[in-house]
């Protein structure tokens, strides 16, 4: 099909003139992917491994099935959502009606913002707007559809932002959702095969310029895109804006999301499907988005503790992750009025007391000439330019430490992370295999509750 050029429309005009159109021979980076695609991804973001995702907004309300509730009820009438519905809420409620129950009255940045700090993770990525269309900030396109106009009346999004780079050095991102289920001018231009746009021009461009401009996130994390082209989205255009002339110009970092088709082929770092775990060694940067629960990206209200990951499920994605060079996203769904209950406190907090011990074989490594081990399961490597890591999901039986990869010599040490003392090895010099004899440990002198860390200096 041809491609969809900017109608004139009196509003936006000076807007898209300034900002969308301000990509000329001259810029650095040229809307098409070619040229996106060469734009270096800031150090910053492989360095940090580790991020927290927040899936947050009206479906927070109903905290049921999960954060596609809306589409589950009048799109598609899954069967218990609408049972659900029937049973709870009165004839001829609409979701709509939600939004005033979204009132956030318990949501203290400043109490986020220290859960976050003790996570141990780097960055943070914002649910600014879902597929619902609400707005956690004050749109001036999302009338009466956004945080300040009904539910919280505040700005969440600003509210965090400010807690977490006044109490952090986390990095802000933020989320945004490139189609709304049911907006009508999106529906329209799905009508017409995308050959309109009248959606983006009233609605996501401006938005996109309004989140980029007032909160300077670090992370736009697109999602969405999967029903049009890239080019009914006009994403190279909005990519080379941002990375040319946007106030987070140097520092930006996007994912894929950003077209049908588009997904871990281009863009910053690729996401490819959700919960995207490979297992094997990627060469472009990518990242593991996934749930603490196991159902849902929202909260459940119902939700019983098995479908919750555990700590061994969360190092063991993290180790895996980091190994095979992505970054984990780890997503916690707070309540409709701000908590973040205890559940997923507990496993932020647990994340971060081990990252105290084991972090160094985490942050701002790079994946070893290995990912995981040829002998004995559960175990995968990391590396840096002063040592490399095996990190040991489980405890061998008779405390001895058989790895298949590393080659050691004459001069080889190892030691545990959180332990002081060298640890007692066997191996042939110049030939591959190490055995590790593990200390004896009282469980309250165990460095870590759940995986181990070797460190290993001079080895292959």
């Amino acid at each position: 099909m041809d491609r969809p050029k900017f109608p004139p429309f009196i509003g936006l005009i000076p807007v898209l003139l300034v900002v969308f159109f301000a990509v000329c021979s001259s810029a650095q980076y040229q809307p098409n992917w070619n040229s996106i695609d060469s734009r270096p991804l800031p150090a910053w973001y492989d360095q940090s491994k580790f991020g927290i995702f927040i899936h947050w907004g009206v479906f927070s309300v109903p905290s049921f099935d999960n954060e596609w509730f809306w589409w589950k009820w009048k799109g598609i009438k899954q069967a218990d959502v609408v049972k659900f519905m029937e049973d709870n809420y009165r004839p001829g409620f609409t979701y709509p009606d939600f939004a005033p129950m979204f009132k956030a009255e318990f949501f203290d940045p400043n109490q986020w913002a220290d859960i976050f700090k003790a996570s141990g993770a780097k960055y943070i990525v914002l649910t600014s707007k879902h597929h619902e269309g609400f707005t956690n900030w004050p749109s001036k396109y999302s009338w009466n559809w956004n945080s300040m106009d009904v539910g919280p009346k505040r700005d969440l999004v600003g509210d965090l932002a400010a807690a977490i780079r006044n109490k952090t050095d986390i990095h802000f991102g933020l989320y945004h959702s490139l189609f709304e289920w049911f907006n009508p001018l999106y529906l329209q231009d799905k009508a017409n095969n995308f050959t309109t746009q009248e959606y983006c021009e009233k609605v996501l461009w401006p938005e996109l310029l309004e989140i980029v401009n007032a909160y300077k996130p670090d992370v736009i994390w697109s999602d969405g895109e999967w029903e049009a082209p890239d080019t009914y989205w006009n994403s190279t255009e909005f990519l080379a804006w941002l990375y040319n002339s946007s106030p987070v110009k140097d520092t930006v970092v996007t994912n894929d999301r950003w077209g049908a088709g588009i997904r871990c082929h281009h863009g910053g770092y690729y996401t490819c499907t959700d919960k995207y775990n490979p297992g094997v060694l990627q060469k472009h940067k990518w990242e593991n988005c996934m749930t603490i629960d196991k159902v849902s990206w929202g909260y459940r209200r119902n939700a019983p503790l098995a479908d919750y990951l555990d700590m061994d499920d969360l190092i063991e994605l993290l180790a895996s992750t980091v190994s095979c060079n992505g970054n984990l996203l780890m997503n916690i769904g707070p309540t409709a009025d701000g908590r973040i209950v205890p559940i997923f406190e507990e496993r932020l907090r647990s994340m971060g007391d081990w990252l105290k011990v084991n972090g160094e074989a985490i942050f701002e490594t790079t994946p070893w000439r290995a990912q995981n081990d040829t002998v004995t399961k559960g175990i995968w490597y990391t590396n840096k330019t002063t040592a490399a890591y095996a990190i040991v999901l489980d405890w061998p039986a008779d405390n001895q430490l058989v790895l298949g990869v590393p080659i050691p010599n004459s001069q080889t040490s190892l030691f545990m992370l959180g332990y002081n003392q060298p640890l007692k090895w066997s191996g042939i010099t110049s030939k591959p295999g190490i055995t590790v004899t593990m200390p004896q440990f009282t469980p309250d002198t165990l460095p870590c509750e759940w995986a181990w860390v070797i460190q290993m200096k001079m080895v292959q």
